[in-house]
């Protein structure tokens, strides 16, 4: 079975993010990444770039590493 990288990147942004308290226009604000890649990378709608995505993982404190893990 394949694994959707978009689904599961999102999935681990969400978990983690929520594990934090933090919403999602917070982590927008953090991270400096538009609130509507935000919402449509948490529901496995977007293509992130590498950019973005580390971006992301500075704000949540956790290595782009571990959000990448399948």
């Amino acid at each position: 079975m394949a694994i959707d990288i978009n689904d599961h990147f999102g999935r681990k942004v969400k978990d983690t993010r929520r594990e934090l308290g933090l919403s999602q226009l917070e982590l927008a604000e953090v991270s400096k990444v538009d609130l509507s890649t935000i919402n449509r990378l948490e529901r496995g709608e977007a293509n992130i770039t590498l950019r973005n995505a580390f971006k992301i993982s500075k704000a949540l404190k956790i290595p782009l590493s571990d959000l990448l893990k399948v």
